[in-house]
């Protein structure tokens, strides 16, 4: 197996799929139909890590402005003029856990982010993951608008808007 991540495609969907149902809540599972448009619209943004099984590990990401937060189960609107590299969706599937690919994801998502001129990077923690981004540097905002206040309510909770500045 590799760490080095590679760019998602649609033939990637089955793997998405099952690594979502083994990470998440039946809420938090997103529909194939959902996934696919990511890819089409992100394409530059997706990436996926596999083993000797096939996928075991993916990252969604677009660009966004800071504080607008992505919403569970629909589509992903990039931002022309975005600022922020938006962390939609990171899950590593049980059998690939504590090979630290998630780490290796976030880095080189960050590092594309840096490399177009984004500043921040920010996502929504959901299962009680708060403490796993807090080590990668994000800290909660609490402070949003009602709009985006409405959509952090719309995950399962706890759900919290996490962000972190992406310098050299």
């Amino acid at each position: 197996m590799t760490s080095t991540p590679y760019s998602l495609t649609l033939d990637d969907l089955p793997g998405l799929n099952d690594i979502q149902t083994h990470c998440y809540t039946a809420a938090m599972v997103e529909s194939d139909t959902v996934m696919a448009g990511r890819l089409a619209i992100a394409a530059d943004w997706s990436w996926g890590i596999r083993d000797d099984v096939g996928l075991c590990a993916y990252l969604l990401c677009y660009p966004c402005r800071q504080g607008h937060l992505g919403h569970l189960n629909a589509e992903f609107r990039p931002a022309q003029n975005g600022n922020t590299l938006y962390l939609h969706d990171l899950a590593i599937h049980p059998r690939a856990r504590g090979r630290k690919l998630a780490q290796a994801l976030v880095r080189h998502a960050q590092e594309q982010g840096r490399a177009a001129g984004l500043t921040h990077s920010a996502l929504i923690s959901v299962q009680n993951s708060q403490a796993f981004w807090a080590q990668l540097g994000y800290q909660v905002q609490s402070a949003l608008d009602p709009a985006q206040s409405a959509c952090l309510a719309a995950y399962p909770p706890p759900a919290h808007y996490m962000t972190r500045m992406l310098s050299a």
